[in-house]
């Protein structure tokens, strides 16, 4: 502010004086006002920019939390959410669980990607793995690890989800069946084993957890279309798992799938003579078989117990040993033991075995339509069989192993027995099998050679022995004498021989005059014989010549 505009002191200030008139002020109108150019650029971005952020807002699907135990491989903004592999989402956020004992993943999803909210979806993370199934998410190597889904099919939507830690080996959009299979133990099987129909891989392992009960486990297995047809409600299912060898009284057997069931184990099925029966429905339940001798015999029907007492060892004789007759495995044994009999005072050896009496029904034709049933019971059954010599004897079934078996043959030259039906369990008559009685034979045969006096057997040989070392020297003496006084004699004689053979060779020679005086005697007497044999021709035919004389000396 100049001096002229600060206000003066009232006491120096000369009298006020009248204001001159001020000018009226003209009023001009303002023309139109027109922005720059420059301002243009700012504007289209500003609507760039709402375009895209309404875009995205438009654009933006649900969000939802992932939980994992690890995240091993995840990273913020980076890792996609994948299916069949295309992109539907992005992690945004990674945090730790108040606990510490799962990770928290925030996964932004796309619109078209609403659906996988449905509360059964399941997600996992897919990164390099090696398990049963094979090797997998050997991609993720270059292009780090996204996270996989599979939609779920519920109408209920949630917004967290536990998350796999391993994928799952069938997805709702894989064609074909689950069946569930109850067995007692897992075996050598795992998630992704395969299971085979006729060694051709149709399927695999999907799912198993142990029964409530704790007595089981159950399993789920899924098989490809178009193989589901091929599971019928009469099918069979078996562990193929590893190495199926078994060392019996019947001999060793061994089966196997593939060579990957050696490593990894495996599922087999298959209907019996190939009748399976109507197509089995989804989640029909089977029973799993130990092995396939198992999972194909034929329903054994009712069961009967049975005691034998043996008398003799029953080294290499084990639970489980079959039970047969004739060939035909009728039973196996169940027990055995070691009581000693008051009344008897001996040890007797009980062996418990369960029999199935209808393997031994007669079948008529290839079905299963058995002979009508006797009018009598089992236990009569076995009484008349016992009265016609049925008995049980212990036999070796692998002379290798040592393994014996439970035989059951009729004896008829067997002592006669008779069973108490109010027994129970029954007990079977035996009788000691036949190296038994060898055993018992070759015993009896060493008592009696215990019984040789071998010393003084041995005694008399020496004697006999010194004897005969005598009479050997004495000849050995004779024969030193007749070497020194009889032999010069004996070659004298042989020289006084051998002149005899030369004279005799030259006087037998061809060329010596002996051979042709004998050559020209034999000759008058050929001629000599000639002539006799014509006179006695002719004394044949004129017998009264010897009278009369010649005709022709007449004249």
């Amino acid at each position: 502010m100049s001096d002229d505009e600060h206000p003066q002191d009232p006491a120096a200030q000369p009298a006020p004086q009248a204001p001159p008139a001020l000018p009226r002020p003209r009023v001009v109108r303002r023309r139109e006002w027109l922005p720059s150019l420059i301002w243009l650029i700012p504007i289209v971005a500003a609507l760039v920019g709402i375009t895209l952020v309404a875009r995205i807002i438009l654009e933006r699907g649900p969000e939802v939390v992932l939980t994992f135990k690890t995240a091993e491989g995840l990273e913020a903004g980076k890792t996609a959410v994948k299916y069949k592999d295309v992109q539907i989402g992005l992690v945004t956020h990674l945090r730790l669980a108040r606990d510490r004992s799962h990770v928290r993943v925030l996964v932004q999803f796309n619109k078209e990607a609403e659906s996988f909210t449905a509360s059964d979806s399941r997600f996992w993370v897919v990164r390099p793995r090696l398990d049963t199934s094979g090797i997998s998410g050997l991609n993720t190597l270059l292009s780090g690890a996204y996270i996989g889904a599979d939609p779920g099919v519920s109408k209920d939507t949630a917004g967290e989800f536990t998350g796999l830690e391993t994928p799952p080996t069938v997805t709702r959009d894989d064609s074909g069946k689950q069946f569930l299979l109850r067995a007692t133990d897992v075996g050598s099987l795992d998630v992704g084993s395969p299971v085979y129909f006729r060694r051709v891989k149709v399927g695999q392992v999907a799912a198993y957890e142990l029964d409530g009960d704790g007595r089981g486990v159950t399993m789920r297995v899924f098989v490809n279309a178009p193989y589901d047809k091929f599971v019928g409600m009469n099918t069979r299912f078996w562990q193929a798992s590893g190495i199926d060898a078994q060392l019996s009284a019947s001999g060793f057997t061994l089966r196997t799938q593939s060579l990957a069931t050696i490593l990894l184990g495996g599922i087999a099925f298959r209907a019996p003579d190939d009748v399976m029966g109507p197509v089995a429905k989804e989640n029909a339940a089977f029973a799993l078989a130990q092995d396939e001798a198992g999972a194909m015999k034929e329903p054994d029907g009712p069961s009967q117990t049975l005691l034998m007492y043996f008398n003799q060892s029953l080294r290499g004789l084990t639970p489980g040993a079959p039970v047969d007759f004739r060939g035909v495995v009728i039973g196996e044994v169940k027990s055995i033991g070691v009581e000693f009999d008051r009344a008897e005072r001996e040890f007797r050896m009980p062996v418990l075995v369960q029999v199935y009496p209808d393997r031994l029904r007669r079948r008529e034709g290839s079905g299963n339509t058995a002979t009508p049933e006797s009018r009598f019971t089992q236990q009569e059954r076995l009484r008349f069989l016992t009265e016609k010599g049925l008995r049980a004897q212990l036999r070796n079934g692998n002379l290798l192993t040592g393994q014996v078996y439970v035989a059951l043959d009729f004896f008829p030259k067997a002592a006669v027995a008779k069973i108490d039906l109010t027994k129970n369990p029954i007990e079977l008559p035996t009788v000691p099998n036949s190296l038994d009685e060898i055993q018992s034979q070759v015993q009896e045969i060493a008592t009696k050679l215990n019984k040789i006096p071998y010393e003084q057997i041995a005694g008399d040989l020496r004697t006999t022995l010194a004897s005969l070392n005598k009479t050997l020297a004495a000849a050995e003496q004779t024969v030193n004498r007749i070497n020194s006084d009889v032999t010069p004699e004996l070659a004298a004689a042989m020289k006084d021989v051998r002149k005899t053979v030369n004279t005799a060779e030259r006087t037998l020679a061809d060329d010596s005059p002996l051979q042709q005086d004998m050559r020209q005697t034999l000759q008058e007497l050929t001629r000599a014989a000639g002539s006799v044999r014509v006179l006695t021709d002719y004394l044949e035919r004129h017998p009264e010549s010897l009278l009369r004389g010649k005709p022709d000396d007449k004249k």
